[in-house]
């Protein structure tokens, strides 16, 4: 099966294109062809339409290094050549998604291994076992059988996306490559000279185990979008003076009644004449 690329009607002779290396901004909704099942979108409102709506996702717009290698090959493909603001629909076959089902991956593994890891395992559970991620398709008296293909092989997928905006300055496309790598651009510190790249971490970076491994993502898309030559990466640890103190105004000290344990002079015996 080919790709199928539908370019929805567009009067604008002045509209943007997209071209592999660009940085762009999208919406898309994904649906499995043959069942017409959403597995995937960047709208909540679709989301709730087809009862897959998740609390704890944040639907937005994803940014996308056209071409980078980081989504399905067609749908790639199909972003590659589309026009900021025009709606696209697409059939990506399944040899262009997540490739077509191996057998092989298909295995029955002995129920007592997750019992070693304290796991019940039943039908449509995801689980990590011997440290890969597999569907568990049946489970018997002694041997559950795990489906490790990815949950879209062997399957065509529909898209229907709409570019919304392409990043045009240097500012910009390094925002959107910390977003797709490190899920957030919030913080950083931002210099591009020529050729050389410098951020300056936000604090958070310091303990995020996240981050050690999203920087190496990021070094490689900087270089591939922007022909990085340098990528520095900079902590920064700022001594933090005590606050000085404020000038007091000096005060009149307050009167204080003085008190005596001698008696007064009314209080005195009287010597009798």
């Amino acid at each position: 099966m080919d790709l199928q690329v539908n370019f929805m009607a567009n009067d604008n002779n002045d509209a943007v294109k997209i071209a592999k290396g660009d940085i762009v901004l999208m919406n898309f909704d994904g649906w499995i062809a043959e069942t017409d099942e959403l597995f995937d979108t960047t709208n909540a409102q679709t989301a709730k339409d087809n009862d897959v709506f998740n609390e704890e996702i944040e639907y937005r717009p994803i940014p996308v290094l056209v071409g980078g290698g980081r989504i399905f090959q067609g749908l790639d493909e199909a972003i590659e050549g589309a026009e900021v603001g025009k709606e696209v629909e697409v059939t990506v076959p399944a040899e262009k998604a997540a490739g077509q089902r191996d057998p092989k991956l298909v295995e029955l593994i002995p129920l007592r291994e997750f019992r070693r890891q304290e796991i019940e395992p039943h039908v449509g559970m995801e689980v990590n076992i011997r440290n890969r991620v597999g569907l568990v398709t049946a489970v018997t008296a002694g041997r559950v059988r795990i489906d490790f293909n990815r949950r879209l092989a062997g399957k065509d997928l529909k898209y229907k996306f709409t570019v919304i905006s392409k990043a045009e300055t240097d500012e910009d496309k390094v925002k959107n490559i910390l977003e797709m790598d490190y899920g957030t651009s919030e913080g950083f510190g931002i210099t591009v000279e020529d050729k050389v790249i410098s951020l300056v971490l936000p604090d958070v970076c310091k303990y995020d185990q996240k981050w050690l491994l999203a920087k190496y993502r990021i070094v490689a898309d900087l270089r591939e979008a922007m022909d990085a030559s340098n990528v520095r990466f900079i902590e920064e640890y700022v001594k933090i003076e005590p606050a000085q103190e404020e000038a007091v105004a000096e005060e009149t000290p307050e009167e204080v009644e003085e008190t005596s344990d001698e008696p007064s002079p009314e209080e005195l015996p009287q010597e009798k004449e």
